[in-house]
């Protein structure tokens, strides 16, 4: 059962425009975007793409395409609601940061949902500005960008920027021959694409639209997404996050609070991939993961920002209870707005164990997960950064924290302004 609200739509603007590519038919797939939508607006979801339907495991699913008309890079917040019965049941999540002129799909799950006549009510939609830059991956629409004939997709995409790109995923929007059905992500783990690289990837329509697909479009590269999951945890909340082309839910911890149960499915005859990401509690967990009760073979990491990365394959077709164990009690202490690495970093530039382009690698990283606001404007790259000897008595007050980190923070900021530091 679909359902489509009539709008989908926040401050609204004047707004037309048609895209259409022709069809490729030696390819046997049809390029086809749009139609004109119905709702004017700078940050929307088209009523014709947004829809809820019953997945083939019978979870109610929506679906819906989000549009950025804004000359912002924004980071949109998307409440969606089904009334089922009686009840109404509410998800909130916050999505990937959309350049100007784009559109990126989103996938919700309600596995709560158990009437057979769910009503989708239309979409709330907030969003914040941002300065993240645009992901230079592009589709090549060549033959090899092919719809085959079970309904899956595949194709190549291409690295056209100067940096490596991380974790890059790309979404579409499936279309059956009178109404969209679907919206997909490639099924594979893409670590990194190189500049200039070409990196191959497919994707799967959930298996109870299979027959039905025609064509897909809205092709959207973003370098890295996740879903945020919240359960209970002794008498509070624990929130953590996953990134995998499998669906997880129903997350549990025991009564001690040291391991986690989550059922999973991949529909997909396909193997993929699931990361899981948890804040430390005391950054000395050690984890174990079992599958259906049986222990698998597991990566456990930590990233540049502190967080535990439990990572492993997803087999074709499978629904499983994923268990891990290793947490430890109580709840994780709020982290540092600067990782740890940043601070030692400083330490070692202070003390003229590295080069200025070392330590600038982190004011860098900095930059790029906007904990340190620049102005608008094209960042060269670091290695063409300068910065004067005398900031290394600011750098060295912060690394005995003599002052805290928002004030070497707003210290870079306000070089950066004054362009005394040059970027």
């Amino acid at each position: 059962m679909r359902n489509q609200p009539q709008g989908l739509k926040i401050s609204s603007t004047p707004f037309s425009f048609l895209k259409f590519i022709s069809s490729i038919l030696g390819i046997g797939f049809l390029f086809s975007i749009f139609l004109i939508p119905l709702a004017f607006a700078e940050v929307y979801i088209p009523s014709h793409e947004y829809l809820g339907y019953f997945d083939s495991e019978g979870i109610y699913t929506v679906v819906g395409n989000i549009k950025n008309e804004n000359r912002d890079t924004i980071i949109p917040t998307i409440t969606v609601s089904i009334e089922d019965g009686n009840e109404t049941f509410s998800k909130t999540i916050k999505h990937v940061a959309i350049a100007s002129d784009k559109e990126i799909p989103f996938k919700i799950k309600f596995p709560e949902v158990s009437g057979n006549s769910p009503i989708l009510i239309p979409a709330k939609i907030s969003f914040e500005v941002s300065k993240t830059k645009n992901v230079p991956i592009e589709i090549l629409y060549d033959n090899t960008l092919v719809k085959h004939q079970d309904g899956h997709l595949t194709g190549r995409i291409q690295n056209t920027g100067e940096e490596t790109i991380y974790f890059p995923k790309i979404f579409a929007v499936v279309h059956g021959y009178e109404r969209v059905l679907d919206t997909v992500q490639n099924i594979e783990f893409i670590e990194k694409i190189e500049p200039g690289e070409v990196a191959e990837f497919s994707m799967y329509p959930d298996p109870s639209i299979t027959e039905e697909v025609f064509y897909y479009s809205c092709f959207a590269p973003v370098d890295t997404t996740v879903v945020p999951i919240t359960t209970k945890k002794h008498d509070g909340e624990f929130d953590f996050r996953y990134d995998s082309g499998a669906w997880y839910y129903d997350a549990k911890f025991d009564e001690e609070g040291t391991t986690l149960t989550i059922r999973g499915y991949n529909s997909y005859p396909l193997e993929t991939y699931a990361n899981f990401e948890f804040p430390p509690i005391s950054g000395n967990e050690k984890f174990h993961v079992t599958i259906n009760g049986e222990p698998i073979d597991f990566i456990q990491s930590i990233d540049e920002m502190g967080f535990w990365h439990i990572a492993y394959g997803v087999g074709p077709t499978t629904q499983d209870v994923v268990t891990i164990s290793g947490f430890e009690k109580g709840f994780p202490p709020e982290l540092p707005k600067i990782p740890q690495w940043i601070r030692l970093s400083a330490d070692w530039w202070v003390t003229d164990q590295i080069s200025d382009s070392e330590f600038l690698e982190g004011i860098d990283f900095l930059v790029e997960k906007q904990i340190v606001s620049v102005p608008s404007k094209e960042v060269i790259a670091p290695t063409n950064w300068e910065i004067p000897f005398w900031y290394k008595t600011t750098v060295g007050w912060w690394s005995e924290e003599k002052i805290s980190d928002d004030d070497f923070l707003y210290a870079i900021e306000n070089l950066v302004a004054r362009e005394i530091i040059i970027i």
